[in-house]
Formats: structure tokens, C-alpha cells, sequence
């Protein structure tokens, strides 16, 4: 098995070559404003010598593209809302809660029709099928084309939802539509967000993964393209373009995977710094543990399979304040070979510390004169506060843990931590995001309540269910396995209902 793993990062594009499971070849190239020229230059270093040529099986990318686009509000497609639920939901419209900036860039219109379910499967009122028609005619007259629906309950029963789309596309042929019980979970709004932001970005995910597949084809290389996604699996293009909010926390967990996989340490906390900011994450059975709790991406509350992160200002290229002491978050990033003290600029960052005490060669440490061993001390006791404290956080339980530093600015881990028990550094370290995109499996999962079943019948439903979803993803049935199961009892709804979570990866199909 040979396979390429890239990681788009802001600073970084990495690129990995793994055979037969080693790591045969790693390197490092600037992230390009165009997406495709930072992973051209890296595939090209990859492949410059004997060990990175010949035939690969497939390639998988991570990116934080998506997530920027949010987060700053630009290359956003205006979205046509349809809220099926009146007059029941008619209080709180569609982007109710979004911040103003972000709402307006990316709101095209809102319809609200009659329909939906109550919390146990009875309808609220039939579907109001004239009206959703009405509605798709109103959105092609505005030219909307990205459209996104939700319906009360609708994980529950998921009929409404479906007819609603057959209807718009029938006056809308070729728009793309977000089904909100395809992503988010039972409570309404954090699931209708996420649908609306998915269909946002659905203009952007079919630019940018066809980038990516144009620069493979550049580079020469014919292979499966596949995208990795917040759960530190793939799926394939295809799947990737239909949702790409999947992709949002893509870089921390390939991250985490790659320690996991470089360290064989499938328990611990992973430290993950990089040029800007630090991930700190817990590893679950080799996996990112996953957020139950309400996420939210670019001010907008969402409720979907993520994973539970810390983030902070603290990287590389951060800039270090010593009057008063300040190490952070504003950073270089970048423009650290041109801005740093260590490449002849004018900013101190956390790298220039880091040269100054030997614990890293890089650029002229000759320029660092005026940076004596106290405030190499006072700069790097900050880092270590920081760190202790995030981790402390992350953590679930009692006692001290082992730590994997990974990512290029790791050497601001220090090799002693309250709380840790060891800290791991790993062969390939600064380049995991990238390792744990080339040995990432394929998932599906089912979250869905069950009625009137045993709990060993909702669960084997379950299981099917995310066995099917797990090969239509593009995953090897032979490997399948089942990472985590939940099922909690749900005493508020009439009947014997439960509540069932069953996740399960396997090996890309063909691999």
C-alpha cells in the first residue's frame, strides 16, 4: 500500500509518503494563496528523489479551507433556507442566531412551510407541498442555487425533508441541496446551522477539491482522491464536495491520528503546535474524542460530529511582548522568514526563543544577541503556564497522563509538564497532520432514536445502518470494525425509545 498525505495548512502545506506502512518520505512547503501551488511544490519535493517516485493507491488531503472561509467571511454562496415546521418554529426564523456579518454574506432568503414531526415520530401537520413549490419558484426567480432544509424533528423522520428536496430540484434542476438531518443532531437550530453553513460552502468545495484534483493531475499522479474529515477519517471526492462542513476540524485530527499512529500510543493527550495556533485534543482507541456539546464555528452554534479541541494563540511565529510579558496570540505565521529576528526582521516570535536557547537550529542565531537567558526563561515559563493549563483542561480524569508534542513548533513543549506523566516526541513529528491524513480509514455512523426495540435490536439496527454508510463512503466491509457505541435510554418519549450512537472504520476499498 503506497499512499500520499497532504495537510493544507495556513502556513504549511506537508506531504507525506507512506509504504507498507513507513514513512518513506517527508517535506514541508509554503501554503500558496491559490491552494494548488503549495501542493504542486510539495508534491514535487516528494517525488524529486528514487523513494518518492512510482504509482500510488490513493491520495488524502487535509484542509483548513473551509473553516477559513467562515471564520472570514469570504467565498461564501448566498443560501435559500427552507424551515418546514410552521407555525410551531414561526418565532425563531433561519440565521436567527448568526453573527450580523456572517449572516448577511451568506443569507440568500428564508421560506417557512407547514410540516414536521413532534419529538416522538407524530406529525405536527402534513407537508404543505404547494408551498415548499412555491418557495423553490421564489428562490430560482433570485437566482439561489444552494439551498439548505430542515424540518422539526426531522433525524426522527426524515420523510419531509426528502420530499421538500424532490420538489426544489424539480423546479431547480442542478441546485445543491443540504438536508439537515444528513449532518446535525436532534436540537433544531445548532442542526439547521450547520446545514445552512454546509450549503454556504458548497460553491467553494466543488472550486477547491477540483484544485486539488488538478494539481494531482499536474504532479503527474493518477490515484483516488480522498478528503479527511473531523473525525479523522476520508471520504471520498465525491462525498467530500456534498459536505464539507466535515472538513472543519480536519488538520487538528489528522494530528492527533498521526501522533497516535507515529508514537503507537492510542490513549493520551496530543499537543499539536504549529505556526499560529496550538490544538491540544485527548485520544480515545487511537481516535479524537468527540464533542456532545454544542461547537461553534465562526460565532455560529452548531451540534455535529466534531471533535473536542482546545485551541490558543500560541505557535511558532508568535509574537512575544516583553513589556508586559505576552507570548501570543498575534503571529507571524508565514511571514516568519521575513518578519523573525532569527531571518534579519524586526518582530521577536516564539522561534527566535526557542534558537536563542539551542532548542532549535534555524536561520542566523547570530541576530539574537540582545535576547539574554532571562528572558529566554521568562518567555518559554509562559509557554509551559499556557500548555499546563490547556491541559489540565482537555483532561477527563485524575492523575497524570502521557503527552505526544507534535507539529512544527513542538520544540515550545517543554520535556516536563504538571499533569503529564511523559511527554512523547516522534520520528516525522512536525509533519503528523500529514501522516495521519495518509493512514486515515473511512467511518460511518448512525446517531438516531429507536422505538419500540430492545437495546440489542436498536443497536444491531444501528450497526447495520452504519455499516452501510461506512461502504457507501468507500470503506472494505472485510475491515469494519466498531469503534464506539452509546445508547442511553429516553424516559421523555412515549414506548420503549432509545437513543443509539454506533460508529464504525474500516480500510479504503481497494487499499
Amino acid at each position: 500500500m503506497r499512499r500520499i498525505g497532504i495537510d493544507v495548512g495556513g502556513t504549511n502545506t506537508d506531504a507525506v509518503l507512506i509504504d507498507n506502512g513507513e514513512v518513506r518520505r517527508a517535506v514541508k512547503a509554503p501554503t500558496s494563496k491559490d491552494v494548488t501551488g503549495g501542493i504542486i511544490t510539495a508534491l514535487s519535493e516528494l517525488r524529486a528523489l528514487p523513494a518518492g517516485q512510482g504509482d500510488v493507491d490513493s491520495v488524502m488531503i487535509g484542509t483548513t479551507h473551509f473553516v477559513n472561509a467562515i471564520v472570514q467571511r469570504r467565498s461564501l454562496s448566498p443560501v435559500g433556507a427552507l424551515r418546514i415546521g410552521d407555525p410551531v418554529s414561526s418565532s425563531l426564523k433561519p440565521f436567527c442566531d448568526w453573527p450580523g456579518d456572517l449572516a448577511q454574506t451568506a443569507k440568500g432568503g428564508v421560506w417557512s412551510v407547514e410540516g414536521g414531526h413532534e419529538y416522538d415520530g407524530r406529525l405536527i401537520l402534513p407537508l404543505d407541498e404547494d408551498s415548499v413549490r412555491q418557495s423553490a419558484i421564489q428562490m430560482r426567480d433570485q437566482g439561489l442555487t444552494a439551498i439548505a432544509i430542515s424540518s422539526i424533528f426531522s433525524p426522527i423522520d426524515t420523510d419531509h425533508e426528502h420530499r421538500a428536496a424532490a420538489i426544489i430540484s424539480d423546479e431547480i434542476p442542478g441546485a445543491v441541496i443540504t438536508l439537515s438531518s444528513d449532518l446535525g443532531r436532534i436540537g433544531l437550530l445548532e442542526r439547521e446551522n450547520v446545514a445552512l453553513l454546509n450549503a454556504a460552502l458548497s460553491g467553494l468545495a466543488v472550486k477547491t477539491i477540483n484544485a486539488f484534483e488538478a494539481a494531482l493531475h499536474q504532479g503527474g499522479i493518477n490515484a483516488p482522491l480522498y478528503i479527511t474529515q473531523n473525525d479523522g477519517t476520508v471520504a471520498e471526492a465525491a462525498t467530500a464536495i456534498r459536505f464539507p462542513v466535515y472538513s472543519f476540524a480536519s488538520g487538528a485530527t489528522n494530528s492527533m491520528r498521526g501522533a497516535a499512529y507515529l508514537s503507537s500510543i492510542n490513549d493520551a493527550i496530543v499537543v499539536d503546535v504549529g505556526g499560529t495556533t496550538t490544538d491540544i485534543g485527548q485520544l480515545v482507541s487511537g481516535f479524537p474524542r468527540e464533542s456532545n456539546t454544542v461547537v461553534e464555528i465562526g460565532g455560529v452554534r452548531t451540534l455535529f460530529r466534531m471533535p473536542e479541541l482546545l485551541s490558543f494563540g500560541l505557535g511558532g511565529g508568535s509574537h512575544v511582548c516583553l513589556d508586559p510579558l505576552q507570548v501570543g496570540p498575534l503571529s507571524a505565521g508565514y511571514n516568519l522568514i521575513n518578519d523573525g529576528l532569527i531571518f534579519g526582521g524586526s518582530q521577536l516570535t516564539a522561534t527566535d526563543i526557542a534558537v536563542a536557547r539551542g532548542l532549535l537550529d534555524l536561520g542566523n542565531a547570530e541576530l539574537l544577541h540582545n535576547v539574554d537567558t532571562n528572558t529566554q526563561s521568562a518567555v518559554l515559563a509562559e509557554c509551559e503556564r499556557c500548555l499546563e493549563e490547556a491541559v489540565d483542561r482537555v483532561k477527563t480524569r485524575a492523575g497524570d497522563t502521557p503527552l505526544v508534542a507534535v507539529g512544527g513548533g513542538a520544540f515550545l513543549v517543554p520535556d516536563q509538564l504538571k499533569g503529564v506523566s511523559d511527554v512523547h516526541r516522534v520520528t516525522h513529528g512536525d509533519c503528523a497532520n500529514a501522516v495521519g491524513a495518509a493512514i486515515a480509514q473511512v467511518s460511518g455512523e448512525v446517531d438516531q432514536i429507536f422505538r419500540d426495540l430492545s437495546r440489542t435490536e436498536a443497536i444491531d439496527q444501528a450497526t447495520r445502518l452504519a455499516t452501510i454508510r461506512a461502504r457507501a463512503a468507500g470503506a472494505s466491509e472485510d475491515s469494519l470494525t466498531t469503534i464506539e457505541t452509546e445508547d442511553m435510554p429516553l424516559s421523555y418519549l412515549p414506548g420503549n425509545s432509545l437513543r443509539v450512537r454506533v460508529r464504525r472504520v474500516g480500510d479504503v476499498a481497494g487499499s
